[in-house]
């Protein structure tokens, strides 16, 4: 393998902030290479045909793929390839665009909180509503919108989000993911055992603590002026911004690497896809500059300097232009298969392996899985990692398959809507799937009831006894 082929392998696994990163160095070394600082719209006509890409139910990326490439071809750097890009912001001395300034050391919140998701979380679909919740915080740590909306915006039920946000205000930093100034100091008064009647009074009643009431706000909580100097030095020692610990330049949703949105029912509806013009790297190779420093190259070490710098740059562009377009092809594909998510909700999820995209889009499964690996979409729904689309699939004997993680979806809904006095038993579970069209061993329900830490019926019995009226 060469080097250079490594280096677009490489490339392919970079999302777009990476790919700055990259471009700036041979930016730094290559005179032949320059940035392209046009806006995408003063583009010359037909130079974004390789960065969108619409699909309705089917895919009009660009035919270029990135494997089975000659880097030794001969290439044009006239071509629009060498313009491959997008304008926006790549001056890295702004401090919200530099990569090194999203980096840190330590973890940022959101992977500090993604962390705790993915040890309290089995189920991949709520690992994806948790990671949209996260992506959805404040500066200070709080979830500002109402259940129903973000129910609307996540597509899940009530119940389903309601016990997932349950277990998602037990992360730490403790307060975080309340909706409020009065839940976040709830939170950590609860962790420490010290929300009785009157403190979760005086937290209902926190206007009259700001306008200084403390009579009134005593005989609210039915305390005497001591006890409630004691509860507001309690309160006072509360951390009011969870997230404030966190660099707020790290505290952010993940920056998308692609992009979707609905296309009007007048030009045919469907999907379009296209890479994020705000944050991928344009280039240019400067032509003229070239031609001229050749005319006053008499020397051998100078002319193969020249020669090294301009397929180095002809190689750059080129890779870029390739890895634009199998990022493209492997997205739009992946939204149609994942159609009936996007239009319903999370529990539409559809099974898909990587292979399913791979021989659509005749790529290998490897390179499928780089360009899936730490990139972002951005879509109506969220934000979602590209691998988050893929889930394994049960065939029935009728032959419909199912998504795995819809499958655990259902058999946990089954068991937390069951009624204390019948509890079900697997083999219940399994007569219940059945009749929906899933046909499961009893042996593949007590694996998925097992993995999302689910007891046996007569574990659940004796829990839920004190449930029985």
């Amino acid at each position: 393998m060469t080097p250079q082929l490594q280096q677009a392998i490489s490339m392919l696994q970079m999302n777009n902030a990476e790919l700055n990163e990259l471009v700036e160095e041979e930016l730094a070394t290559n005179p032949l290479l320059e940035k392209d600082e046009r806006k995408p719209e003063d583009a010359a006509p037909g130079e974004e045909a390789a960065e969108t890409a619409e699909t309705d139910t089917g895919t009009d990326a660009v035919d270029a793929a990135f494997e089975g490439s000659n880097t030794n071809d001969d290439f044009d750097p006239g071509s629009s390839m060498a313009e491959l890009g997008a304008g926006g912001n790549s001056k890295f001395e702004d401090v919200e665009s530099s990569f090194e300034n999203n980096m840190s050391a330590d973890k940022s919140l959101r992977e500090h909180l993604i962390d705790q998701l993915h040890i309290a979380v089995d189920d991949n679909r709520d690992r994806m509503i948790g990671a949209m919740l996260i992506d959805r915080l404040d500066e200070t740590g709080y979830l500002r919108e109402g259940h129903d909306e973000l129910v609307e915006l996540l597509g899940c039920s009530e119940e389903r989000l309601e016990r997932l946000l349950k277990a998602m205000k037990g992360f730490d930093p403790t307060g975080i993911f309340a909706c409020d100034l009065a839940e976040c100091m709830a939170l950590q008064l609860e962790e420490r055992e010290q929300l009785d009647k009157p403190m979760q009074t005086l937290l209902d009643n926190l206007s009259m603590l700001g306008d200084h009431d403390f009579k009134g706000l005593a005989e609210k909580c039915g305390v005497n002026d001591t006890y409630l100097k004691d509860m507001v030095e309690e309160i006072k020692s509360l951390n009011p911004k969870p997230a404030g610990e966190f660099d707020h330049l790290v505290v952010q949703t993940a920056i998308p690497d692609v992009l979707m949105r609905r296309l009007p029912k007048n030009v045919g509806g469907g999907w379009r896809v296209e890479l994020n013009s705000e944050t991928l790297p344009r280039v240019l190779i400067n032509q003229e500059y070239y031609t001229e420093v050749s005319k006053g190259a008499t020397q051998k070490k100078d002319k193969e300097y020249l020669t090294t710098q301009m397929q180095n740059a002809n190689w750059l562009v080129r890779a870029m232009d390739q890895r634009a377009q199998t990022i493209l092809k492997v997205a739009a594909e992946i939204i149609e298969q994942q159609d009936a998510f996007f239009n319903y909700g999370i529990e539409f999820l559809a099974p898909l392996k990587l292979t399913d995209i791979a021989e659509v889009i005749e790529m290998h499964e490897s390179t499928v899985s780089r360009v899936t690996t730490n990139k972002y979409i951005g879509t109506p729904r969220g934000i979602f990692e590209l691998k988050y689309f893929f889930s394994t699939a049960l065939v029935s004997n009728d032959g419909t398959a199912h998504s795995s993680e819809a499958i655990k979806a259902r058999i946990k809904t089954l068991i937390d809507e069951e009624d204390p006095k019948k509890i079900l038993s697997d083999d219940k579970i399994v007569a219940i799937l059945k009749e929906e069209g899933i046909d499961l061993a009893r042996r593949t329900v007590a694996k998925y009831r097992e993995g999302m830490h689910i007891g046996s019926s007569v574990q659940r019995r004796k829990e839920k006894k004190h449930l029985i009226a």
